[in-house]
């Protein structure tokens, strides 16, 4: 199937590695032009080496902080300056810290509220006028399966993340008219560095060896592992493309099968 992304401009935050990176990774090999970030500025320049190899599109890197909206400003006029306006726009952050209602203050409450839902607003305004003046264009955020069922130690994921799902869904209905798409991309248990870092927390609450934590978790998983960035990284690269072009304001699992509920 052809993407029909060969030469269009798409914008991946959050990107010099994990779930991003996965899915710059596909639009390159689409030959899309693409924009990376993260705040790693060496990692992302590593990343878009690796990039620049796979198509026949460009690829260039910029600082990105995601809880800030000057440097959100900065990373999207940087990526018109290099590759146009943009075609699509991935719209990722990292996640929160893990813990439970009681572990946080207020100031954690507000750091979360900055980096997972704001930086969702800020990236969308600054790309939108953009995509309405073409009369079209395509916004991926990545959430979290918390948005389907509540994560245990991740309240502050599961809270914020609902918010960005919701945000997108509403934008779908406002934009939808203008020919502009919004959808949500949900990630089960990927193989990234966040996801080893949580295991490692959960296994230490649970007084339990990592391996068995982790077999644990591929036991709840009826494909019985865990994802790759590559697979996740082609769904959002389809759900960014003009293939996906009557896809909008839905929430696609890319889970294995782990999250429960019908809807």
């Amino acid at each position: 199937m052809d993407l029909g992304l060969k030469g269009k401009a798409m914008f991946v935050a959050a990107s010099s590695k994990g779930i991003g990176l996965g899915v710059a990774k596909a639009l390159a090999e689409e030959d899309a032009d693409v924009l990376i970030g993260s705040r790693n500025e060496e990692q992302v320049d590593k990343s878009v080496s690796e990039l620049d190899k796979l198509g026949k599109g460009r690829v260039v890197g910029h600082f990105l902080d995601a809880s800030d909206a000057r440097s959100i400003k900065e990373w999207i006029e940087f990526g018109m300056a290099k590759l146009g306006d943009p075609d699509g726009l991935l719209v990722n952050a990292g996640g929160p810290p893990a813990g439970k209602f009681l572990d946080f203050y207020d100031s954690d409450w507000q750091s979360a509220f900055e980096l997972t839902l704001m930086s969702a607003v800020r990236m969308i305004k600054a790309v939108l006028p953009k995509m309405r003046e073409k009369g079209k264009g395509s916004v991926l955020s990545v959430t979290s399966s918390s948005v389907k069922e509540p994560i245990e130690s991740l309240l502050l994921s599961n809270v914020m993340r609902s918010g960005v799902t919701s945000l997108m869904k509403s934008l779908s209905v406002e934009f939808g008219p203008e020919n502009i798409r919004f959808n949500n991309l949900v990630p089960g248990r990927i193989d990234t560095e966040r996801v080893k870092h949580l295991d490692e927390i959960n296994s230490k609450m649970l007084n339990i060896p990592l391996e068995k934590h982790k077999k644990n978790e591929m036991s709840s998983i009826p494909l019985r592992r865990y994802g790759t960035t590559d697979e996740i990284g082609r769904a959002g690269a389809f759900l960014l493309s003009d293939a996906a072009s009557y896809i909008s304001g839905v929430t696609l699992l890319v889970d294995g099968a782990k999250t429960k509920t019908v809807w």
